[in-house]
């Protein structure tokens, strides 16, 4: 089966500060994840001064402070954001950023990059949809907070606009942090795989691995997390991210569960060839049989016996004649 892409969500955790976005890059690089992201954006052009923030905001830094203030801090500069993505290279892992304002998406647009993606606040943003069609990228749509209405809105402005529904990947997504077990409603992304014939993922904000690795097993393409270097750091995303630690064993856990669905063919697993012959039963003489005798339900039996001839033709050997003479528990054979 095709691997599913672990993207390590670097998103604002590296505080605004350069030192801490490479550690998040090495990071994911080590645990094996296929992408790092961060995000870029303008302070101004994205936020009004004096908007409140979000309750989970609220809980990491200073309460009396607006979203702007906080968000002007987490700013990562063009000149940086190239810096990044020169570093990922070096560490071999792809790099991608959410851009939350037009001359942030026109900026990562232009750079080499495999996609682009849409969060989730942005999915009623029609002109901005309109801008994410006309690339030609990947794009990757987050869906958290939106109806089917809206999500459906949304795609078919980025379909109209030039994208290729190949192209097009839905992840399905709650925007609490953390996001409690009851809220996850992970059959929806079956619903939007079902409905907009695309491929599905999940952007994972719960605690643990548990959510992400059902999304998996319920044929998610794309899993997005968020990593930190440390849980304790100040700032809105860090208590529901992933540390390193962590984000190993996360990755680890996906593969291993991609190992355990294999594929979609039923058939005898190589482990399970070598048993065969010494598990399944085969045709027997169950006493001895003379030359041209004839076989029926008295003088054949089935055992396990190693290799002979399957019990699947057990109606061709009742009343045949034998070729030979055989002895008791010798395995029969027809031509």
């Amino acid at each position: 089966m095709t691997s599913t892409i672990v993207i390590a969500e670097a998103g604002v955790n590296h505080n605004g500060r350069m030192d801490l976005a490479r550690k998040l890059v090495d990071v994911a690089s080590s645990a094996g994840a296929n992408f790092i992201k961060f995000q870029a954006f303008k302070t101004e052009c994205i936020i009004t001064t004096n908007l409140d923030k979000a309750k989970y905001q609220k809980k990491s830094g200073k309460s009396s402070e607006s979203q702007y203030e906080m968000l002007k801090k987490l700013e990562l500069s063009q000149d940086e954001l190239t810096e990044l993505f020169i570093y990922c290279s070096k560490k071999k892992i792809g790099f991608m950023a959410s851009a939350f304002d037009e001359e942030s998406l026109r900026f990562i647009s232009n750079m080499d990059v495999e996609y682009l993606k849409i969060p989730s606040g942005e999915i009623t943003n029609i002109p901005y949809l309109r801008l994410f069609g006309r690339k030609n990228k990947k794009v990757i749509l987050s869906t958290g907070m939106s109806d089917i209405n809206e999500i459906e809105i949304a795609v078919n402005v980025l379909l109209k606009s030039g994208l290729a529904k190949k192209n097009l990947t839905i992840l399905h997504c709650n925007t609490e942090y953390p996001t409690d077990f009851s809220d996850v409603n992970l059959n929806a992304m079956k619903t939007l795989e079902s409905k907009f014939q695309t491929k599905v993922g999940y952007s994972d904000h719960t605690k643990g691995s548990h959510v992400a690795i059902a999304a998996v097993a319920l044929g998610a393409s794309i899993i997005e997390k968020h990593i930190t270097l440390n849980k304790k750091y100040k700032g809105p995303d860090h208590s529901a991210s992933l540390d390193p630690k962590e984000l190993i064993e996360f990755v680890m856990r996906i593969r291993t569960t991609e190992k355990i669905l294999g594929s979609h063919a039923k058939i005898p697993t190589k482990s399970e060839i070598r048993n065969i012959n010494h598990i399944r039963k085969v045709i027997v003489a169950s006493k001895n049989i003379s030359k041209g005798e004839k076989f029926n339900l008295k003088n054949v039996t089935v055992k396990r016996a190693g290799q002979g001839l399957s019990p699947l033709y057990w109606d061709k050997v009742i009343g045949s004649k034998a070729k030979k003479n055989y002895r008791a528990d010798e395995t029969i054979f027809i031509s």
